[in-house]
């Protein structure tokens, strides 16, 4: 008989406090897994949380445990599970959907209206030891993939539903703006995809180099250049005027307001613009009439539906790099100075990992 369980577990109780607690985890249900946490990502809506204690109308109200880019080693099983074995090395896909209601009949499950998601609240996260999940959203992983990059998938995951909303096919051009985590997945997966020319834009030189190394074929610092000039420099063929030019599909994947204003302004007369970042206000002023005018189709994106088997296949088939990605590892003893390094020093990192099962030494 499988019992419960003590899990160390950091808990974020105001912004920038977070406390050591020790909880008690079950036993997994019939349909369920006890995960052993290996590895976690630090994602930029941790760090919103941790700064501002909200997200629009995700409000820390209550103690909250952050955390929900995770891969682990499946510590017990529910009497029911088959998929998965006591051993196995797992990603989790952290949004648990009714499965009930007419968005997920429909496949649109990121959509479901009674969604729990990890680190939303007042759903916790994996900052912990051991968490229980459903088989269904736990995803075995072969051996060659690290369980860094098992971890990643779920921003890779992200930018695979994005590259499908904006209709990403072969020879299209792309732009990036914002060269962060989910800007260099979203250029991997359009170049998967077959986009020819992928253009990062960024302020920071350290993200724009590595936007490179992801697969852009050209990148714009937004510090020294205009941007959409730039972008029209690129993209301005013989057959049209400078007018006409731009990307097939841009992304703005920042969430600041200069980016969302670029990304209705990039994209060719009948392109199309995805907004996969959220800007800190949610009200800012927009130049609708010309991207009216240009029949600029705009694209929402809410997290993403079954993407996690072709992210997967795409990580397994080396088409996508995501360990290259992480910049610095922590242990889980130094998860809040990692918190802060995360919040204070982007120059020089991508993504913060915390590592369950490193020893605690000096990060690198």
């Amino acid at each position: 008989m499988v019992n419960s369980i003590k899990s160390q577990t950091l808990v974020l109780h105001q912004t920038h406090d977070v406390r050591w607690e020790t909880r008690e985890v079950k036993a997994p249900g019939p349909l369920e897994a006890r995960i052993h946490i290996q590895c976690i990502g630090i994602c930029g809506s941790d760090l919103h949380y941790y700064t501002h204690g909200r997200i629009g109308s995700f409000v820390v109200e209550n103690p909250l445990v952050l955390g929900h880019e995770v891969s682990g080693i499946v510590e017990a099983i529910g009497e029911q599970v088959t998929r998965l074995k006591i051993g196995d090395r797992v990603a989790l896909e952290p949004g648990i959907p009714c499965g009930r209601c007419d968005y997920c009949k429909r496949g649109s499950y990121n959509l479901c209206p009674k969604m729990r998601f990890m680190a939303t609240p007042p759903i916790d996260g994996a900052l912990s030891e051991y968490v229980i999940w459903p088989e269904d959203f736990i995803f075995p992983i072969p051996e060659h993939v690290s369980l860094e990059a098992a971890a990643l998938l779920e921003p890779l995951a992200v930018a695979v539903w994005a590259v499908q909303r904006g209709g990403v096919s072969m020879g299209d051009s792309v732009v990036v703006l914002g060269a962060g985590p989910i800007g260099c997945t979203t250029l991997q997966a359009a170049k998967a995809a077959g986009a020819t020319i992928r253009i990062a834009v960024d302020l920071e030189p350290f993200r724009l180099e590595m936007a490179k190394q992801m697969g852009a074929t050209h990148t714009i610092n937004a510090q020294e250049e205009d941007v959409l000039e730039r972008i029209r420099d690129i993209t301005t063929t013989l057959d049209l005027p400078r007018s006409h030019a731009g990307v097939d599909v841009a992304f703005e994947t920042a969430g600041s307001v200069a980016t969302c204003r670029m990304s209705l302004a990039a994209p060719r007369p009948g392109g199309v613009t995805v907004l996969v970042g959220l800007p800190p206000d949610p009200l800012i002023s927009l130049d609708i009439v010309s991207a009216a005018s240009r029949e600029t189709q705009v694209r929402g994106l809410f997290r993403y539906a079954n993407c996690y088997p072709e992210s997967l296949a795409l990580v397994a088939s080396g088409a996508v790099n995501l360990d290259a990605l992480v910049t610095q590892n922590y242990a889980f003893s130094q998860t809040p100075a990692a918190l802060e390094f995360a919040v204070n020093d982007k120059s020089s990192s991508m993504k913060v990992m915390i590592q369950m099962n490193q020893d605690n030494h000096a990060p690198r």
